[in-house]
């Protein structure tokens, strides 16, 4: 029933959905469930590739069991903020944001916490804020900030004796130039092994297209960011504009 856990049956029609090549959004029609039910399904549950029924029934089950049992550390909702949110609506969310940012390649505990601060209005929160939060070790905050931080997700501002971990529009346009100058790192390498390898070998053919493909999307990329960069900052200042309004 709607608002109720999923069935079996439902997570059959989810999965035939998938197979059939439906969006999220028409699955979540033909079952009568909310889209952000059937991302969040799919994407704790292995993807849209690897989603199976049963082992999707089989996973909620054991999540159920584990539940009946008080776990050591329970991760606390945040702070209520404005807006008059929901609480369960918005754990669920961060959930599926949890899920999203795991498929995109960050380890689970960067993805909750880049989930968490996501979240936040302020778009910030300290270490013991997270600890509190999210429910896990300050040594686990310290890993994931600076696995974030090295990717150019999270920035530190400093208040008094304390860090604040913070993600803004700004950190967006950071992380792509990060990756440009990865992209850069392994041009520059591939080229090197052209010359190692002697150019016109089988080997060093595919180095240097590989060389080429990579330099030719770095600048794209580089091209698209600087534009793109005008997007990011003219919502700040809109909503800069909007709060001197009011």
């Amino acid at each position: 029933m709607p608002g109720g856990r999923l069935t079996q049956q439902e997570r059959k029609r989810i999965a035939q959905g998938l197979v059939d090549g439906l969006a999220y959004a028409e699955i979540a029609r033909l079952i009568g469930r909310p889209t952000s039910t059937v991302t969040r399904e799919v994407m704790r549950n292995g993807g849209p590739v690897a989603y199976r029924a049963e082992r999707a029934q089989r996973a909620t089950e054991q999540r159920s069991r584990r539940r009946t049992a008080p776990p050591a550390r329970e991760a606390r909702p945040g702070p209520r903020e404005a807006g008059g949110r929901d609480p369960e609506a918005v754990r669920a969310y961060e959930e599926t944001l949890t899920e999203v940012f795991l498929r995109s390649g960050l380890p689970r505990m960067a993805a909750r916490v880049q989930a968490a601060l996501a979240l936040t209005d302020s778009g910030g929160l300290t270490a013991a804020e997270l600890v509190e939060r999210l429910g896990i070790s300050p040594a686990s905050v310290s890993k994931a900030v600076a696995f974030l931080e090295s990717q150019g997700l999270v920035r530190r501002h400093a208040e008094g004796r304390r860090e604040r971990y913070v993600i803004d529009n700004g950190v967006w346009y950071e992380s792509i130039l990060a990756s440009i100058r990865s992209n850069d790192l392994i041009v520059a390498t591939a080229r090197e092994g052209v010359r190692v390898l002697g150019a016109g070998t089988p080997a060093a053919i595919r180095l240097e297209n590989t060389a080429r493909f990579l330099d030719f999307l770095s600048d794209s990329l580089r091209r698209a960011a600087e534009e793109a960069r005008d997007v990011l900052f003219a919502g700040l200042e809109e909503e800069a504009g909007a709060r001197e309004q009011g």
